[in-house]
């Protein structure tokens, strides 16, 4: 359905581009007048013209949205009102009702004029806080810093802003002083960090300005729909696929340098035996016979879109080993790039045995961390593309020549992926049948099956769920729950019922526009981004259970609840003011392969009785009681006693309480400093949810149940 779509798109999208330019842009004293450039124009035309004619909500681009747009902007550039004053507010309000026109014709210079005065407030504010760092401040007084001031009334004029930031430089002089008593070294740090965020700031680019607008547009339309500049759309296809194309490396920049965090076992970087950990990158050549590109002071970001590149072509690096001079010789390195598996980020299994009524019980537990697949080696036919559905197949294999009497998998933290995957992998647990229903823009229905009859896995199994278990997470889910086939263990997920077509912006637009544009901007090749034009995540469809309930706004409810440590008033879809409602439509025609309804009652009962006894628990609630009055709060003293008294409380209550919670696990207290050992598992909810797997398996042997609950699929 969606590549039917997709074609449409491309056919049948408005091409009739203009490169056309807008007057100049307003300068701003003091900012570094970044402007938008005729590729964004371009761009900005075509991703309005795809959002009003084949978005699935149908939004006009009208004053009414432009509103909203302009609401959404400004909360993303200052949304705790620290930088922008009460003038430069009524400066911009000219602007409310002008966003939809402007990007109906791609004049962005309304976007990066505000922008640019943010800049300049920002970068005021920031030298400002600098010349403060020598005073001498009193931490005697009873006086109090607001820091959280998204509802306050934006600062009037710049003495009102200097007193607030003047407040603002005391108290992070106070963090610091209540760390450490060397108050040179304090300052030294603190001046340190503020001339970092001056230098970020500056190095900012039109592309950043751009995205941000763009989120502020499409985000207005709904929360799912996303423009993705190039190095975004890149990092967007690196976290779908769990695979990228490049040396291997974990970058972070650390004053000023592109630094090697650390090497992946096996690829290009790790094989050359001449990369290590803290070297620094200073400059980066493409293929045998490129020129070096000094790369010191550059945005991270930029400098890692010159090191990827596609597999098989070469890139040289410049390194300055750790600890050497900054004048030293750097060493050459000439790596093949290759394609990189980002292991850590696949699914993972684990065995935990539980002892039950005299009898040891093994639970598997495959925690999946989103539904993956990657789309190239896909479409390539590549016999070993890396997929989610694939990776969890072998660990239930592994799982079952290892004897496991039941499986978890755990979708907590899984915001979803890839809709095939959350089909395929369902199909893994079910003979065959509907697995989702998507409604297009014309409210045409099509269900979607697994249509493979075999079945992997037909023994006990169980979902868990977070807040934060979204999409596919709640197909998949739900699915589950409507066979029957499974227990949901664990708390509402976050409600997003809505599909996203990834329409790569390069194979829209005009060709005869890009060839214009290429021209004028004369843009290099291997920089590491694939795209020049970028990427539209555009909402096209609707997901419904095969029961028929949208899983927009409700998500999935489980059938045994855990409290939910994420607060639920503050993420989900429900909390989202542009998200489309929640509405049902016909079932699909399947049948139930089980039925938990009458042992449900029974898990839960036993499950909240070892939940009343239970000092793991208790712990729980106690966190998430502490968390919403932390989150509630506003201000903080800046007086030192006041302070240092409360911090000292809160550093020993979390410190006693977390050994009380390994007390509570069977394992030995932590001294004051000790870090916990990395194989350490304190997930009590994991350990519960596995509890109630074997209850379950206990009572499924039970006669009163046995003709009750669900029964394992035949394969």
């Amino acid at each position: 359905m969606f590549k039917k779509l997709y074609t449409f798109l491309v056919l049948g999208a408005t091409l009739a581009c203009q490169a056309s330019t807008t007057g100049p842009i307003a300068k701003v004293d003091g900012s570094t007048n970044l402007a938008p450039d005729q590729q964004q124009t371009v761009v900005a035309k075509e991703v309005a013209n795809m959002i009003t004619s084949y978005n699935y909500k149908k939004v006009a681009l009208n004053d009414s949205l432009s509103g909203l747009i302009y609401d959404r902007y400004l909360k993303s550039l200052d949304q705790n009102h620290n930088y922008l004053l009460a003038d430069d507010i009524k400066d911009f309000a000219k602007f409310k009702t002008v966003f939809d026109d402007d990007l109906k014709t791609g004049n962005l210079n309304n976007a990066f004029y505000i922008f640019n005065v943010y800049q300049k407030r920002y970068l005021e504010r920031m030298n400002y806080s600098l010349a403060q760092i020598d005073k001498s401040f009193d931490y005697t007084q009873n006086e109090t810093f607001t820091y959280d001031r998204e509802k306050q009334p934006w600062v009037a004029n710049e003495t009102e802003m200097n007193k607030l930031w003047s407040q603002r430089v005391k108290y992070d002089l106070l963090n610091l002083k209540l760390a450490s008593a060397d108050v040179n070294k304090n300052k030294d740090n603190l001046r340190k960090r503020y001339q970092a965020l001056i230098s970020q700031a500056k190095k900012l680019s039109n592309q950043d300005v751009f995205q941000i607008f763009m989120d502020a547009f499409t985000e207005s339309v709904d929360p799912h729909t996303n423009y993705f500049n190039p190095a975004n759309a890149a990092n967007f296809n690196i976290e779908m696929s769990r695979s990228l194309e490049g040396i291997g490396a974990t970058l972070a920049s650390e004053n000023e340098y592109v630094t090697i965090k650390s090497v992946v076992a096996g690829g290009p970087a790790d094989k050359s035996h001449q990369i290590n950990i803290d070297d620094r990158i200073v400059a980066v050549a493409q293929a045998t016979d490129g020129e070096y590109q000094d790369v010191v002071g550059w945005r991270l970001e930029n400098a890692i879109a010159l090191i990827r590149g596609k597999k098989g072509t070469t890139v040289r690096l410049k390194i300055l080993p750790k600890g050497v001079s900054t004048s030293a010789k750097p060493r050459i390195v000439e790596m093949v790039r290759e394609k990189i598996v980002l292991k850590d980020q696949l699914a993972k299994k684990e065995i935990r045995t539980y002892n039950s009524n005299g009898k040891t019980f093994k639970i598997g537990i495959i925690n999946v961390p989103a539904f993956y697949i990657d789309f190239n080696a896909y479409r390539a036919k590549d016999p070993n593309y890396q997929s989610t559905t694939r990776d969890v197949k072998l660990i239930l294999d592994t799982l079952k020549r290892e004897n496991v009497d039941g499986v978890i998998l755990d979708l907590r933290q899984n915001g979803g992926g890839s809709l095939i995957e959350a089909i395929e992998l369902t199909g893994l647990f079910i003979k065959n049948g509907p697995v989702v229903q998507v409604r297009d823009t014309r409210n045409r229905v099509e269900v979607d099956e697994d249509e493979d009859p075999s079945v992997t896995y037909a023994g006990p199994l169980a979902v868990m769920t977070d807040r934060f278990s979204a999409s596919a997470s709640e197909i998949f889910a739900g699915a589950i729950q409507d066979y029957g086939r499974g227990i949901v263990i664990g708390s509402q997920t976050y409600g997003k019922g809505t599909v996203q077509s990834a329409i790569e912006l390069d194979k829209v637009i005009n060709p005869s526009i890009k060839e214009m544009l290429n021209s004028l901007t004369k843009k290099a090749n291997g920089t590491g981004a694939e795209s020049k034009f970028g990427q539209l995540n555009l909402t096209m469809a609707k997901f419904y259970r095969i029961s028929g309930s949208s899983t927009q706004h409700k998500g999935v409810v489980p059938d045994i609840a855990f409290p939910s440590v994420i607060p639920m008033n503050k993420y989900g879809e429900d909390t989202e003011p542009s998200a489309l409602p929640f509405d049902v439509i016909n079932k699909s025609n399947y049948t139930k392969v089980g039925d938990f309804s009458t042992v449900i009652p029974e898990l839960t009962k036993m499950h909240q009785d070892r939940m009343g006894k239970s000092n793991s628990y208790k712990y729980l609630l106690e966190d998430i009681a502490d968390y919403k009055k932390r989150d509630a709060e506003t201000s903080v003293s800046l007086n030192e006693q006041e302070l240092k008294k409360q911090r000292d409380a809160e550093e020993q209550k979390s410190f006693e309480r977390n050994n009380l919670r390994r007390a509570a696990l069977n394992l030995p207290p932590l001294k004051k400093g000790q870090v916990r050992p990395k194989n350490e598992d304190l997930d009590f909810l994991k350990m519960e949810a596995g509890q109630i797997l074997t209850d379950y398996i206990n009572l499924s042997k039970d006669a009163r149940y046995t003709n009750n609950v669900a029964t394992p699929v035949q394969p």
